[in-house]
């Protein structure tokens, strides 16, 4: 085969930074972050080809509660285009499984590109791709200015905020995405990971509050070096939807970062979700390219 598969280590995180530049251009993904998560992060299973001391390829299980019964797990598999057609996808996808069959896990969860390469690997694999996503990338020059909140709402970037505060409207978002790829960590986990993500800006990120209550944010990554910025994740707590809450964190988070420098905002979607859709129309994202999740029964 000429590669081995092994568990990734933190001198891994340059090899596997690379992975995903070359994978996922629109993330931000720097090998700062990478190496913390490696370091710090306990919710994840995380798996490397190595030929001789070149990463060629990156996979990951996100792992389940140990009282959950047959649960669906959530992994990742990427190979850049340059080694494929070598059976490191495969061999990654058999150790990944081989990992997630260990937990008592019932079915696979992961994401696939948009093409017919990556598709016809999911499903030649026995997965059957379920949801259509898609990435969009908005020009920071073109955003309209931020919108006010409603009357007796304040709009605050994180650097005002408590991890806890952050955390707690995030748990109440997460786990109703209906693409199934909002999932996180425990509290402590995601403090270290997180919170503390070399490459998250607390002031490009933004929260509206109702007194000390979260109840809609938008988090954001950013690479200095490439002018861009990642939307991580955008949320409104339940009982604050249908007042364009989402509307006025992203737009002031796009008017901060386009003030900053940044050129080029990025993020990704689940394709039937109407209403955030509508919100990065309105911010001038379009549509670069589209994934699918897939889906397997173990």
């Amino acid at each position: 085969m000429g590669f081995e598969v092994r568990t990734a280590v933190p001198a891994d995180a340059v090899g596997v930074a690379r992975i995903w530049a070359v994978t996922m251009p629109q993330l931000v993904k720097t090998a700062r972050a990478v190496e913390l998560e490696l370091r710090h992060g306990q919710s994840r299973g995380v798996l490397v080809a190595a030929d001789g001391a070149d990463v060629v390829g990156y996979a990951n299980i996100y792992l389940p509660p140990p009282d959950a019964r047959a649960p669906r797990v959530r992994i990742t598999v990427q190979v850049p285009p340059e080694v494929r057609r070598r059976g490191i996808g495969s061999a990654l996808l058999a150790a990944i499984t081989e990992r997630a069959v260990a937990t008592g896990a019932g079915r696979l969860l992961v994401a696939v590109r948009d093409d017919d390469a990556s598709k016809g690997f999911a499903e030649r694999h026995g997965f059957t791709l379920g949801r259509q996503m898609a990435h969009a990338a908005a020009e920071l020059s073109a955003v309209p200015e931020p919108v006010d909140p409603p009357a007796g709402l304040r709009v605050l970037d994180y650097s005002t905020l408590t991890p806890r505060q952050l955390f707690d409207a995030e748990i109440a978002v997460r786990d109703d995405d209906p693409s199934g790829l909002s999932g996180g960590p425990a509290y402590e986990e995601w403090v270290d990971v997180s919170w503390h993500n070399p490459d998250g800006r607390h002031d490009l990120s933004f929260a509206v509050l109702d007194g000390d209550q979260v109840l809609s944010f938008v988090t954001t990554t950013a690479d200095p070096d490439r002018g861009m910025i990642w939307s991580n994740l955008t949320g409104t707590i339940p009982a604050a939807r249908g007042r364009g809450l989402a509307k006025v964190v992203k737009s002031a988070a796009l008017a901060r970062a386009r003030d900053a420098g940044f050129t080029v905002a990025s993020t990704g979607n689940d394709a039937a979700n109407a209403p955030m859709l509508a919100v990065n129309k309105w911010l001038g994202y379009r549509v670069t390219s589209g994934a699918w999740t897939a889906e397997k029964a173990l």
